[in-house]
């Protein structure tokens, strides 16, 4: 260990040492400590950097936190089941963390009835892209507090205790005396040294940016955070909404059914009473077979989405629950285009995020443009020194430095055209976001346009093929046509019902996304889903 020898302690220093083994030889000591001081100087404190604060480099790209995770949700035209009628097929995509959770039961009790809000709440507090979207605001609100760090008073704490030995021989020290034998070694003596250090940056430009920059990117995280909320409501919203219609489904594959077994066993009977041929009775057979299969995979699609919406909230992933709400058709309420666009670049959290990363960039590049300029900083200790702790001298230094950058070797110059070139990145990136929140918001308001003529189409559609059916029905009890029309008229109410139910979802589907669009799903969710 090693320290300077500082300030009036070096004669108190001088006194102590005469009093060890070499206490006959204190005037030539003194002597050869006076030719070695320049080496004790060099054990003061350490001199500054050469060079001064770099600029602090942000990736080329705002949008890392975008590649954990998506959710997306998309309305293509599809051919429909029926011939009168073309639907919107929706369609919800989770990926990546969105589709995962952390488990909620325990600090959330679950009755196994589950409601939308609940799903919602659930999914806001327990789905891994909020919990992820979490921890990124606290990694870079410390990295904002270690930037601020370099701005403010840091002081530290020493204890050294130095035995130590010198060769004055190797100091340079050749002086001789006749008669007199001067050691080539002198000591061993020992020192001790408490002592408090204090560093303060004065102004540093390259610094203070540094910490705007880190500010602003702790910013456009917590903005990252709130967007995150809405693609949350939007992936467990979605999720619900689409195993309403998986159970939908299967409740009228489950009536079709029953009217089919019906159907077949009045056949059995006919046919044991010779009123009807097989061929009829067997055709009825069929016809409750292929509803007996359908409905097996209704079932099995329902018990999928159900894993899949309780994957997303933190319930244990299974499929032993029930949905205890329903979202019927509401009309919504109307809403100019040009209104959802001025409300979606004033209240999509993800665009203030972008925002936040060119401001961040801009910090950075003028951090490393301040590279070129000077820097003040002060450093001081305080403390007391001897040969133990109970004959210490009180001994100060005090000094400051500007460091004025002459030639950094070319390293101002590749900081600042690094930086140049993540600014440019990001206000494209700004820019490229800003033209897809328009995409998205008028693509959503077209799908909620279409989908809700769809369901007036669609309504009527079931209610049209209902009384055919009916009608159907009388003549082939009163044998007026044979069961084959019959069969048709069946099959074309199971698909003007499938078609009416695909048509609910899909507007209910449209509303979320453009809620979502506008900035607005978390928050606006109850006055759109009309819960039942």
């Amino acid at each position: 260990m090693c320290h300077k020898i500082k300030g009036r302690s070096l004669s108190n220093y001088f006194r102590r040492l005469g009093r060890n083994r070499w206490a006959g030889r204190a005037p030539f000591l003194a002597a050869a400590l006076l030719v070695a001081a320049p080496a004790f100087a060099q054990l003061g404190p350490p001199q500054g950097q050469s060079q001064g604060t770099s600029a602090v480099q942000l990736p080329l790209s705002g949008r890392t936190a975008q590649t954990n995770g998506t959710v997306k949700t998309s309305e293509a035209p599809a051919p429909s089941t029926t011939a009168t009628v073309n639907t919107l097929s929706p369609s919800v995509q989770v990926q990546g963390v969105y589709a995962g959770s952390t488990p909620s039961v325990a600090n959330m009790p679950f009755n196994g009835k589950l409601g939308l809000h609940e799903a919602i709440q659930r999914g806001l507090v327990y789905n891994l892209g909020q919990t992820g979207a979490t921890q990124n605001v606290r990694q870079t609100q410390g990295i904002s507090k270690v930037a601020l760090s370099s701005l403010l008073p840091n002081i530290n704490g020493t204890v050294n205790e130095n035995v130590q030995t010198t060769d004055l021989r190797a100091e340079g020290f050749r002086f001789s005396f006749p008669g007199f034998s001067i050691p080539a070694v002198i000591g061993p003596f020992n020192y001790i040294d408490f002592r408090a250090h204090l560093s303060q940056s004065v102004f540093d430009f390259t610094a203070i940016n540094n910490y705007r920059a880190a500010n602003d990117v702790a910013r456009a995280n917590r903005y990252s955070a709130q967007d995150a909320r809405e693609l949350i409501v939007l992936a467990v919203g979605g999720a619900y909404l689409q195993t309403i219609a998986a159970r939908a489904r299967m409740a009228s594959e489950e009536a079709q059914l029953q009217s089919a077994n019906a159907v077949f066993d009045q056949s059995k009977q006919q046919l044991g009473q010779g009123l009807i041929a097989k061929v009829d009775a067997d055709r009825n057979e069929v016809q409750a077979l292929t509803h007996q299969q359908r409905l097996l995979s209704l079932k099995n699609d329902l018990a999928k989405q159900k894993i899949n919406l309780a994957r997303m909230i933190g319930l244990p992933p299974n499929d032993q629950y029930d949905l205890s709400d329903e979202v019927p058709f509401a009309p919504a309420a109307p809403l100019a285009i040009e209104d959802a666009l001025a409300q979606a670049f004033q209240q999509r959290a993800d665009l203030k995020a972008a925002d936040a990363q060119v401001r961040a960039a801009e910090r950075a590049h003028a951090a490393a443009r301040a590279e070129r300029y000077p820097s003040l900083g002060v450093t001081a200790d305080y403390g007391g020194i001897g040969v133990n702790s109970n004959q210490l001298e009180t001994t100060y230094t005090a000094s400051a430095s500007l460091k004025i950058p002459i030639w950094q070797g070319g390293r101002t110059e590749g900081d600042i055209e690094q930086s140049d070139a993540a600014l440019s990145q990001r206000r494209a990136e700004y820019a490229d976001l800003k033209g897809q929140i328009e995409s998205d918001v008028r693509s959503a308001y077209l799908d909620l346009q279409a989908s809700a003529s769809q369901v007036e189409v669609a309504q009527r559609n079931v209610d049209v093929n209902k009384e055919a059916l009916d009608l159907t029905k009388q003549k082939a009890e009163a044998g007026v046509i044979d069961n084959v029309q019959f069969v048709q008229a069946q099959e074309q109410v199971t698909d003007a019902e499938f078609d009416f139910i695909n048509a609910v979802f899909a507007f209910n589907v449209a509303k979320l996304s453009l809620a979502r669009a506008m900035g607005r799903a978390a928050d606006a969710l109850p006055d759109l889903l009309k819960v039942q």
